[in-house]
Protein backbone atom coordinates (compact mmCIF):
# COMPACT_ATOMS: atom_id res chain seq x y z
CA UNK A 1 0.00 0.00 0.00
CA UNK A 2 1.57 3.56 -0.63
CA UNK A 3 -0.52 7.08 -0.43
CA UNK A 4 0.42 10.48 -2.24
CA UNK A 5 -0.30 13.00 1.08
CA UNK A 6 0.28 16.60 1.33
CA UNK A 7 3.32 17.28 4.75
CA UNK A 8 4.39 20.49 5.61
CA UNK A 9 3.41 22.22 2.00
CA UNK A 10 5.40 19.09 -0.61
CA UNK A 11 3.58 16.58 -1.57
CA UNK A 12 5.23 13.02 -1.34
CA UNK A 13 4.89 9.24 -2.14
CA UNK A 14 5.22 7.24 0.61
CA UNK A 15 4.79 3.77 1.83
CA UNK A 16 4.83 1.95 5.08
CA UNK A 17 8.63 1.79 7.00
CA UNK A 18 9.89 4.32 4.33
CA UNK A 19 12.37 7.52 5.78
CA UNK A 20 11.42 10.82 4.55
CA UNK A 21 13.28 13.96 4.59
CA UNK A 22 10.66 17.27 4.92
CA UNK A 23 10.30 20.62 5.66
CA UNK A 24 10.54 21.14 9.39
CA UNK A 25 8.12 20.19 11.76
CA UNK A 26 7.10 21.97 15.19
CA UNK A 27 6.94 17.78 16.39
CA UNK A 28 9.63 16.76 19.32
CA UNK A 29 11.87 14.52 18.06
CA UNK A 30 10.49 10.86 18.84
CA UNK A 31 6.90 11.97 18.95
CA UNK A 32 4.24 10.65 16.60
CA UNK A 33 2.75 12.95 14.23
CA UNK A 34 -0.39 12.11 11.79
CA UNK A 35 -1.35 13.75 8.65
CA UNK A 36 -5.16 13.73 7.12
CA UNK A 37 -4.41 15.56 3.82
CA UNK A 38 -4.15 12.04 1.73
CA UNK A 39 -4.34 12.96 -2.00
CA UNK A 40 -4.84 9.25 -3.14
CA UNK A 41 -3.90 6.00 -1.68
CA UNK A 42 -3.30 2.82 -3.88
CA UNK A 43 -3.37 -0.84 -3.05
CA UNK A 44 -2.32 -3.03 -5.81
CA UNK A 45 -4.63 -2.19 -8.24
CA UNK A 46 -7.33 -0.61 -6.30
CA UNK A 47 -7.21 3.30 -6.32
CA UNK A 48 -8.22 5.43 -4.47
CA UNK A 49 -8.40 9.41 -5.55
CA UNK A 50 -9.34 12.31 -3.26
CA UNK A 51 -11.53 15.50 -4.01
CA UNK A 52 -8.77 17.03 -3.35
CA UNK A 53 -8.15 14.66 0.22
CA UNK A 54 -9.44 11.54 1.01
CA UNK A 55 -12.39 11.82 3.64
CA UNK A 56 -11.30 9.36 6.89
CA UNK A 57 -8.16 8.70 5.25
CA UNK A 58 -5.01 9.67 7.25
CA UNK A 59 -0.50 8.92 7.33
CA UNK A 60 1.09 8.29 10.68
CA UNK A 61 4.80 8.79 11.25
CA UNK A 62 7.38 9.30 13.62
CA UNK A 63 9.53 12.29 14.20
CA UNK A 64 13.56 10.67 14.09
CA UNK A 65 15.52 14.30 14.03
CA UNK A 66 15.71 17.27 12.95
CA UNK A 67 18.86 18.59 10.64
CA UNK A 68 19.86 20.39 8.03
CA UNK A 69 20.15 20.12 4.71
CA UNK A 70 23.14 20.48 1.81
CA UNK A 71 24.27 24.00 1.68
CA UNK A 72 23.55 25.67 -1.34
CA UNK A 73 25.45 28.58 -2.88
CA UNK A 74 23.07 31.29 -4.36
CA UNK A 75 25.60 34.09 -6.40
CA UNK A 76 24.03 36.88 -7.90
CA UNK A 77 25.78 39.47 -10.38
CA UNK A 78 24.58 42.54 -12.59
CA UNK A 79 26.82 43.04 -15.40
CA UNK A 80 28.53 46.66 -15.70
CA UNK A 81 26.87 47.56 -12.18
CA UNK A 82 29.85 46.04 -10.05
CA UNK A 83 27.11 44.06 -8.24
CA UNK A 84 27.96 40.96 -6.52
CA UNK A 85 26.47 38.89 -3.55
CA UNK A 86 27.19 35.37 -2.70
CA UNK A 87 25.04 33.82 -0.32
CA UNK A 88 24.74 29.98 1.46
CA UNK A 89 21.63 28.84 2.81
CA UNK A 90 21.17 25.48 4.69
CA UNK A 91 17.48 24.24 4.53
CA UNK A 92 15.46 23.51 8.26
CA UNK A 93 14.29 19.90 7.46
CA UNK A 94 12.83 16.17 9.56
CA UNK A 95 13.61 13.26 8.86
CA UNK A 96 10.55 10.87 9.37
CA UNK A 97 9.56 6.99 9.42
CA UNK A 98 5.67 6.32 8.09
CA UNK A 99 4.23 4.02 10.40
CA UNK A 100 1.23 3.26 8.86
CA UNK A 101 -1.38 4.34 6.14
CA UNK A 102 -5.01 4.44 7.02
CA UNK A 103 -7.71 4.22 3.95
CA UNK A 104 -10.85 5.43 6.38
CA UNK A 105 -12.09 5.88 9.45
CA UNK A 106 -9.24 8.29 10.91
CA UNK A 107 -10.33 11.26 12.78
CA UNK A 108 -8.35 14.29 12.12
CA UNK A 109 -5.99 15.59 14.94
CA UNK A 110 -7.31 18.87 16.54
CA UNK A 111 -5.59 21.93 15.64
CA UNK A 112 -4.89 24.42 17.95
CA UNK A 113 -6.71 27.60 17.26
CA UNK A 114 -4.24 30.66 16.82
CA UNK A 115 -4.48 33.24 19.28
CA UNK A 116 -6.75 36.33 18.05
CA UNK A 117 -3.87 39.07 16.46
CA UNK A 118 -3.82 42.20 18.65
CA UNK A 119 -3.89 45.42 16.42
CA UNK A 120 -0.87 47.14 16.17
CA UNK A 121 -1.34 50.91 17.41
CA UNK A 122 -2.05 53.37 14.75
CA UNK A 123 1.04 55.02 14.13
CA UNK A 124 0.82 58.93 14.56
CA UNK A 125 1.18 60.89 10.80
CA UNK A 126 4.65 62.02 10.65
CA UNK A 127 6.30 64.66 7.50
CA UNK A 128 8.32 62.53 5.29
CA UNK A 129 12.07 63.81 5.45
CA UNK A 130 13.13 66.37 2.49
CA UNK A 131 14.74 63.89 -0.42
CA UNK A 132 17.23 66.20 -0.99
CA UNK A 133 19.77 63.45 -2.57
CA UNK A 134 17.31 62.40 -5.28
CA UNK A 135 17.06 66.25 -6.32
CA UNK A 136 20.55 66.69 -6.47
CA UNK A 137 20.92 63.10 -8.66
CA UNK A 138 18.20 64.57 -11.07
CA UNK A 139 20.10 67.68 -11.61
CA UNK A 140 23.40 66.00 -11.73
CA UNK A 141 25.29 64.33 -14.67
CA UNK A 142 23.99 60.33 -14.87
CA UNK A 143 27.03 59.03 -13.25
CA UNK A 144 25.33 55.66 -13.86
CA UNK A 145 27.50 55.73 -17.41
CA UNK A 146 30.59 54.61 -15.66
CA UNK A 147 31.45 50.87 -15.85
CA UNK A 148 30.76 49.89 -12.55
CA UNK A 149 28.88 52.58 -11.03
CA UNK A 150 25.25 51.52 -9.79
CA UNK A 151 22.54 53.73 -8.48
CA UNK A 152 23.82 53.24 -5.01
CA UNK A 153 27.76 54.42 -6.26
CA UNK A 154 26.30 57.32 -7.97
CA UNK A 155 23.83 58.74 -5.20
CA UNK A 156 26.80 58.12 -3.05
CA UNK A 157 29.20 60.25 -5.34
CA UNK A 158 26.89 62.77 -5.78
CA UNK A 159 26.30 63.25 -1.67
CA UNK A 160 29.99 63.65 -2.12
CA UNK A 161 29.56 66.70 -4.31
CA UNK A 162 31.28 64.45 -6.97
CA UNK A 163 28.44 65.28 -8.94
CA UNK A 164 30.02 65.90 -12.44
CA UNK A 165 31.90 63.87 -15.09
CA UNK A 166 34.32 66.87 -14.67
CA UNK A 167 34.38 65.96 -11.06
CA UNK A 168 35.15 62.73 -11.12
CA UNK A 169 37.85 62.91 -13.31
CA UNK A 170 39.76 65.06 -11.07
CA UNK A 171 39.23 62.79 -7.89
CA UNK A 172 41.94 59.76 -7.62
CA UNK A 173 40.68 56.03 -7.35
CA UNK A 174 41.64 55.74 -3.12
CA UNK A 175 39.22 58.99 -3.03
CA UNK A 176 36.37 57.43 -4.53
CA UNK A 177 36.92 53.95 -2.68
CA UNK A 178 37.08 55.67 0.20
CA UNK A 179 33.78 57.50 -0.63
CA UNK A 180 31.98 54.41 -1.52
CA UNK A 181 32.85 52.83 1.91
CA UNK A 182 32.05 55.90 3.80
CA UNK A 183 28.65 55.47 2.22
CA UNK A 184 27.93 51.70 2.96
CA UNK A 185 29.72 49.30 3.63
CA UNK A 186 27.94 47.24 0.65
CA UNK A 187 29.71 49.37 -1.70
CA UNK A 188 33.43 49.19 -0.28
CA UNK A 189 34.16 46.26 -2.72
CA UNK A 190 33.84 47.93 -6.17
CA UNK A 191 36.17 48.58 -7.61
CA UNK A 192 37.30 52.14 -9.30
CA UNK A 193 41.07 51.99 -10.67
CA UNK A 194 39.06 52.90 -14.03
CA UNK A 195 37.02 55.66 -13.46
CA UNK A 196 38.52 58.34 -13.28
CA UNK A 197 39.33 57.79 -16.64
CA UNK A 198 36.26 56.91 -17.76
CA UNK A 199 34.61 59.76 -16.31
CA UNK A 200 37.34 62.30 -18.19
CA UNK A 201 35.80 60.84 -21.66
CA UNK A 202 32.27 60.98 -20.43
CA UNK A 203 33.52 64.92 -19.65
CA UNK A 204 34.76 65.83 -22.80
CA UNK A 205 31.84 63.85 -25.08
CA UNK A 206 34.38 60.86 -26.21
CA UNK A 207 31.19 58.49 -26.18
CA UNK A 208 32.57 56.21 -29.01
CA UNK A 209 36.01 55.98 -27.06
CA UNK A 210 34.34 55.40 -23.54
CA UNK A 211 32.07 52.50 -25.22
CA UNK A 212 35.70 50.74 -26.78
CA UNK A 213 37.19 51.08 -22.99
CA UNK A 214 34.00 49.84 -21.35
CA UNK A 215 33.81 46.65 -23.72
CA UNK A 216 36.84 45.91 -22.19
CA UNK A 217 35.99 46.07 -18.69
CA UNK A 218 33.51 43.92 -16.56
CA UNK A 219 32.53 45.92 -13.36
CA UNK A 220 34.93 48.75 -13.63
CA UNK A 221 37.33 45.90 -13.91
CA UNK A 222 39.67 45.05 -17.24
CA UNK A 223 38.89 41.68 -18.44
Amino acid sequence: MYAIVEIAGQQFKVAKDQKVFVHRLATEEGKSVSFDNVLLIGNGSDITVGAPAIDGAQVGAKVLKHLKGDKVIVFKKKRRKGYRVKNGHRQALTEIVIESIVASGATKAKTEKAAPKKEAPKAEKTEAPKATSKKSIAKADDLKKIEGAGPKAAEALVNAGLDTFAKVAKATPEQLSTILTDASSRLSHIVTDTWPTQAALAADGKWDELKELQDKLDGGIEK
